[in-house]
């Protein structure tokens, strides 16, 4: 599993033309993708991972201080561009297995009390966001 955080003043999601997740705070946006072989535990250590992660102000967690999170699906972040001018998304898996995990993901956070704003799996999604820092991080599960 793979995700990149950024710590963001704002982000959301618009769908069709309207917005679908939004935080209006200080937080995360993150961007996860899914390869073939993930499950459960890929699951709970990203959750845990986003949600504890010191990468706010003060070197404060998700998790500390309360911060949204808006999380969505990309299956371009296993995106293989080493060779020719076209990437290959081989290494991503297919929408009935990377869905499941994807909502697990938000449901553990959810369950830890994470306020979790999502995009739409699958959709052609326009992302909006303020990046604060600018401060990104790529995680990618053990």
């Amino acid at each position: 599993m793979r995700a990149v955080l950024q710590r963001v003043s704002s982000a959301s999601v618009v769908v069709d033309g309207a917005v679908v997740g939004a935080i209006d705070a200080p937080g995360l946006l993150v961007y996860l993708g899914v390869t073939h072989d993930d499950e459960a535990a890929e699951v709970a250590w990203m959750a845990r991972k986003i949600r504890d992660l010191r990468i706010l102000d003060d070197e404060r967690s998700v998790g500390e201080t309360g911060a949204p999170v808006l999380v969505v699906s990309q299956f371009t972040l296993y995106g293989d561009a080493r060779k020719g001018r076209r990437p290959t998304w081989i290494a991503a898996a297919p929408g009935p297995v990377s869905e499941p995990l994807y909502d697990a993901v938000c449901a553990t956070l959810s369950a830890a009390g994470t306020h979790v704003e999502r995009g739409v799996f699958g959709a052609d999604m326009e992302v909006r966001s303020v990046n604060d820092g600018p401060f990104t991080v790529l995680l990618d599960s053990p």
